[in-house]
């Protein structure tokens, strides 16, 4: 018989910390938490009941980009033409369509490392190879671009603002060496509405620079609705760019047709009523980092500057390797924590990543968990 596909194929064993995970028992403060629906904080039940009770959703309408009055609501939030505007059930699905209309298999694509560990994966259903470019942290973390020379080689580069897991944001002078690159940007935008730590230089979105730029976003993370499955591509730079990728982009969204007409229908409500959940969600992810940040003053642990996202990143002392960290937090102190190369952190040194989305209380927990396990190795070492 013949084989399966090789871009589908996948290392199935599960990895140590998984394996340990399994077999624990007892009680567990999980730290890694990504899921805002299960975060304790204060949806609306009855105004997202109401918005999808609209009953033009049970009438089918085929609209390769979405419904025109859902389009428009995200044209009014981000101040863009409603032509650029594409809705599809997700971001990942978005990046399929884009490596469909961008890339001929066996094309490259240049992805940041460390951040969101599926570009690979989605990469190779599509046939497309993938390279990476280093975040460097000096302080702040600070993207080492392509060269124009090396670019030239690239199909696309992809970029995170606010990156995930760092929190890098892109500056001001990053846009000169982008705009020099002369391909196209993929710039997923999903944690924009959560800006931390920033810096004046810094830039917040895409959207209007005029280079040939695709920004991502979606209810996801804009709203706490990952259940919802929406999500959006703005195709901004010139017309002589966004027009010919429309004209592909709707051939495959046509052949799909992703999007379900109640989400479409109730998305101008759900955007307009966020603020008080994306509010909480916004205090909740402040008070967390400055606990962080505070805990870990005069400790052997380092907490790297993050500027926006959900996440946190702490550098622990080399004394061990991230995994033998998180298996020590774990079978020890009962804590669950994403050691850093779930994210392909590249440095010498160990990290790892907490979720900024915990309830206090249990990340103040846990924090304390770590710091006396850290503390506690190094003593008996």
């Amino acid at each position: 018989m013949r084989p399966l596909s090789r871009r589908s194929r996948y290392d199935a064993h599960l990895n140590p910390l998984t394996r340990a995970l399994s077999a624990h028992q007892g009680p567990l403060i999980d730290l890694t938490r990504g899921n805002p629906t299960t975060a304790r904080l204060p949806y609306s039940d009855a105004l997202i009941r109401a918005a999808l009770s609209d009953p033009a959703g049970l009438t089918y309408r085929a609209a390769p980009f979405g419904a025109p009055r859902a389009r428009a609501a995200i044209a009014e939030l981000l101040g863009v033409e409603p032509w650029r505007v594409m809705l599809t059930a997700s971001t990942s699905e978005a990046y399929a369509y884009l490596f469909k209309a961008l890339c001929d298999p066996g094309d490259v694509i240049a992805i940041p490392r460390p951040s969101y560990p599926l570009f690979e994966q989605l990469a190779a259903f599509e046939g497309v190879a993938t390279t990476s470019y280093p975040l460097i942290y000096d302080g702040r973390w600070s993207p080492i671009f392509p060269s124009a020379e090396a670019a030239r080689g690239l199909a696309a580069l992809l970029i995170v603002n606010p990156n995930n897991p760092t929190g890098q944001q892109l500056k001001r002078g990053d846009l000169d060496t982008l705009a020099a690159l002369e391909i196209p940007i993929i710039c997923d935008e999903v944690f924009r509405p959560f800006p931390l730590d920033v810096e004046p230089d810094g830039v917040a979105s895409l959207i209007g620079w005029g280079g040939p730029a695709i920004v991502l976003g979606g209810l996801s993370k804009w709203a706490g609705l990952p259940q919802m499955k929406l999500s959006w591509a703005i195709i901004g730079g010139p017309e002589s760019f966004a027009r010919p990728l429309l004209e592909r982009l709707e051939l495959i969204a046509d052949t799909y047709l992703s999007v379900a007409g109640p989400i479409q229908q109730a998305l101008p409500l759900l955007l307009d009523s966020r603020h008080r959940l994306t509010d909480a969600l916004s205090a909740r992810l402040r008070a967390n980092l400055d606990h962080i940040k505070a805990a870990c003053v005069g400790r052997p642990i380092e907490a790297l500057k993050v500027e926006g996202g959900w996440y946190a990143t702490l550098k622990l002392p080399a004394t061990q390797d991230e995994e033998a960290w998180a298996l020590t937090l774990l079978q020890a102190r009962g804590v669950l924590i994403q050691p850093g190369y779930f994210y392909d952190f590249n440095d010498r040194g160990a990290y790892i990543v907490l979720s900024l989305l915990t309830p206090p209380g249990l990340l103040q927990e846990g924090l304390k968990r770590i710091i006396e396990g850290v503390e506690g190795a190094l003593s008996a070492g």
